[in-house]
């Protein structure tokens, strides 16, 4: 079985042309890799939750689609063991559109004098990855209140799938139509006392 090269080869973000256009001539790659990311919403989507968790990169980078997938898996698999599917609703919020390349290294005799004078990659697809920068939300979970501990722990599980550093922060989930009557309330009273500072 082929091995993959370790995720540090494609951390930084490096911008070779991998347009793909369904017209040939204006592709700059022959194919587009499929996604190995098999789902992006996990457990109940309809639901009304709590508390929304949100999984937040510290830097800029690249995460290739196999780590989005590991991470999914180990988050998906802690959260149905103990919320069964109706419990939670998680989303991967990236998807990975950025096409992979490498130039392929000779082996063998010889192979010194080879593989020189390129600045980025503009050989062979390898593969595709979502690209990051420093405060994107890469996962997001939404739980109630009495899951908020299974829920940080889910979270910090994801993030060990990942390369480099995550922060993740919780907060309440405010109901647009109870901001909108507070808003309404908010506006009677200032009429109420205008009224009667005129009065």
């Amino acid at each position: 079985m082929a091995k993959v090269r370790k995720g540090v080869s494609y951390r930084p973000i490096k911008r070779p042309y991998t347009r793909y256009s369904k017209f040939k001539q204006k592709s700059f790659v022959k194919t587009r890799p499929v996604c190995r990311v098999v789902r992006f919403d996990m457990g109940n989507v309809k639901k009304k939750y709590d508390y929304v968790l949100n999984l937040i990169s510290k830097q800029k980078l690249q995460i290739r689609d196999i780590a989005l997938e590991s991470a999914r898996l180990a988050g998906n698999r802690i959260l149905e063991k103990n919320l069964g599917k109706d419990g939670f609703h998680l989303r991967v919020r990236k998807f990975p559109h950025h096409i992979l390349r490498e130039n392929p290294l000779a082996a063998g005799a010889g192979a010194d004098r080879m593989s020189t004078g390129m600045a980025h990659s503009f050989g062979k697809i390898i593969g595709i990855a979502a690209q990051v920068k420093t405060g994107d939300e890469i996962f997001t979970l939404k739980v109630n209140k009495e899951n908020l501990p299974l829920a940080r722990k889910a979270m910090k599980k994801i993030s060990f799938k990942l390369p480099k550093q995550y922060k993740f922060n919780e907060k309440p989930i405010v109901e647009k139509q109870v901001v909108k009557k507070a808003v309404k309330k908010a506006v009677v009273k200032e009429a109420e006392k205008e009224e009667a500072t005129a009065a």
